[in-house]
């Protein structure tokens, strides 16, 4: 099987629709400015499909929340990063139906409302990717737990690089041997523990979407 779970699907399929419609954004700039319609036309195109593709992350979107480990508080960035996913998707869908019941033939003022309000759905998928960057990055969804005890045990331990591609010698100390002058000797010692994942929190999912 290609992708090994739903959350490595949804990584897939979530890029493309992004690109798609940024470049739908500046080949209307672009058209626009220079007159040209084959780059009007290609702004169209990349609208339409990239639309179809914002449906389908969506889709596998909704569909991995339910496999992935995560707990309360992750849930409610799940949440977010799905309400505006969605919304991001009914605006650029809606801007799509407006070209086609149109005929793709914007022009004066109209096009200029459209490229204006079309910039402002450029923002909103930049939100969109920042909360699923942050959600992998800084949360770890979607890695499983033991695979994560694993890469951090991986991570601690001494391993070589190439020529040229060793770590900053400084940055290295500072990692292994933080400098904290206001540490308190009497604090707990709790280097056993920062290895290892919180156990995911229990928490309720709305009606219809699967227990992990």
């Amino acid at each position: 099987m290609f992708f090994l779970t739903p959350a490595e699907l949804h990584a897939a399929l979530n890029d493309l629709p992004v690109a798609l419609l940024l470049a739908s954004v500046l080949f209307d700039w672009a058209g626009s400015a220079s007159k040209k319609d084959s780059l009007k036309s290609a702004a169209y195109w990349c609208l339409v499909l990239g639309v179809a593709g914002a449906i389908l992350a969506v889709l596998s979107g909704l569909f991995a929340e339910g496999w992935v480990e995560h707990g309360g508080d992750t849930h409610l960035f799940i949440e977010q990063h799905e309400t505006f996913a969605i919304t991001a998707t009914v605006f650029f869908a809606a801007l799509a139906g407006w070209r086609i019941f149109r005929r793709d033939r914007l022009a004066g003022t109209e096009r200029s409302i459209y490229l204006g309000i079309s910039t402002l759905g450029v923002a909103l998928l930049m939100w969109v990717a920042h909360l699923g960057g942050s959600l992998v990055f800084q949360q770890g969804l979607g890695v499983p737990s033991e695979v994560m005890r694993e890469a951090l045990s991986e991570r601690d331990g001494a391993h070589e690089h190439d020529p040229g591609e060793e770590h900053d010698e400084a940055m290295d100390e500072e990692l292994q041997n933080p400098a904290d002058e206001n540490r308190d000797d009497t604090a707990p010692d709790v280097s056993e523990t920062s290895a290892t994942p919180e156990a995911p929190e229990d928490h309720e999912h709305e009606d219809g979407v699967a227990d992990h």
